[in-house]
């Protein structure tokens, strides 16, 4: 055999000749470009991920309900307490709260109560809240000079104020701090022949009434109170207090 001085050569030629001694026929699949190429090749290369955005945050809601019981003193009842009244400021409680405004927004708000009461009602307020019940204002009467009639015009929710019951030479129990009159407007104090004394609340006085910051009987705000023991006014025969929740029902 004539010696093969071509290194390619000899690759072919041995490629040939393993085929023809195992019977093949002779017929080389892969050229010497080919063998040329596969050596030389390079591994290849993974195109970069692209990097995954970061989830959305999710729209946070409104801030949870929150409740601060503080004492007071006589200096922070101006107007609503004065001597002689049936309870002095050391048995009262100032609960600084939040509560769900009509604007759909939440809102901070003051009510004055008896030391008793401050518990159960911080526990009232929290399922009002969480029922999204609307409320136009919490401040204490002070705000309006003790009068419960500026404060009532002014659609505000408040609690204890030394004064006697309507229409009584008696204590209210609001002078005890055990009451709590709730959107006065929507919900007025209605005479037994259907008249009441404020004129912003005449769209308001018959029942059931399905408006908002509305009490109905038996509804979600009568049975908060209820859950502590507290009556509605709107259960009274003759007139009708629907604004007023007390511990004793009166």
């Amino acid at each position: 055999m004539a010696s093969l001085r071509n290194p390619r050569s000899a690759m072919v030629a041995v490629a040939v000749l393993g085929l023809t001694a195992c019977g093949g026929t002779g017929v080389v699949t892969s050229s010497p470009a080919a063998f040329q190429t596969e050596a030389s090749a390079s591994p290849s290369t993974a195109a970069p991920s692209t990097p995954t955005p970061p989830p959305s945050p999710t729209p946070a809601g409104p801030p949870k309900f929150s409740a601060k019981i503080q004492k007071v003193s006589r200096a922070d009842l101006p107007s609503s307490w004065h001597a002689g009244c049936p309870v002095s400021p050391s048995g009262l409680r100032k609960i600084t709260m939040t509560y769900w405004g009509f604007d759909g927004k939440p809102h901070t708000g003051q009510l004055v109560v008896n030391q008793s009461a401050a518990d159960d009602m911080v526990k009232v307020f929290a399922k009002l809240y969480g029922f999204r019940y609307p409320i136009r204002r919490m401040q204490p009467v002070d705000a309006y000079k003790g009068s419960d009639d500026a404060s009532i015009d002014a659609d505000n929710t408040s609690a204890f104020n030394c004064r006697n019951a309507t229409g009584s030479s008696k204590w209210s129990n609001h002078a005890y701090g055990l009451a709590v009159d709730v959107n006065p407007r929507e919900n007025p104090y209605v005479y037994a022949d259907g008249s009441n004394a404020h004129r912003n609340a005449d769209a308001f006085v018959r029942r059931p009434l399905k408006k908002p910051g509305v009490i109905n009987a038996d509804d979600r705000v009568v049975k908060a109170f209820a859950s502590v023991g507290w009556g509605w006014g709107g259960s009274w025969s003759g007139d009708k207090d629907y604004q007023h929740f007390s511990e004793n029902g009166r």
